[in-house]
């Protein structure tokens, strides 16, 4: 089995996939005006607007209700990325830069649907070989 992709389902996906491409600089491939994805080397993330919960049988979903889960980018220098950043993030800002307890370093912060994001960057020996290896 391979994980393959986490999909947001959003209430407006023009202004998600603007802000997904204006955090992370990758452009999102749209397939449908409901449907689009963020490629990574790891990863993908997919946007869908909520039309698309019709094709799994209705209200199986509702944007702007996630309380669980985080968002997860690598990133070469998360102060960097803070510092360039730091105005389209503006209120929606949750942690500066902080170094975690397992080695990372780790900027916290809301997409416009309120879910979390962290861009992080291995710091320690221990995080560093982990996902070096």
């Amino acid at each position: 089995m391979n994980f393959v992709s986490i999909r947001i389902i959003t209430g407006d996906v023009k202004r998600l996939v603007r802000f997904y491409e204006q955090v992370t600089g990758v452009a999102v491939t749209m397939y449908t005006e409901d449907f689009g994805e963020l490629k990574t080397t790891a990863g993908t993330l997919a946007i869908a607007g909520v039309r698309t919960l019709q094709l799994f049988g209705g209200d199986i979903a509702r944007p702007g209700e996630n309380h669980t889960a985080i968002l997860e980018f690598r990133v070469g220098d998360v102060d960097a990325e803070y510092g360039r950043l730091a105005e389209a993030i503006g209120g929606s800002l949750v942690q500066e830069p902080t170094t975690m307890p397992w080695g990372n370093r780790s900027l916290l912060f809301r997409d416009p649907d309120g879910n979390l994001v962290n861009f992080f960057t291995p710091v320690s020996d221990a995080a560093m070989r982990k996902f070096d290896a």
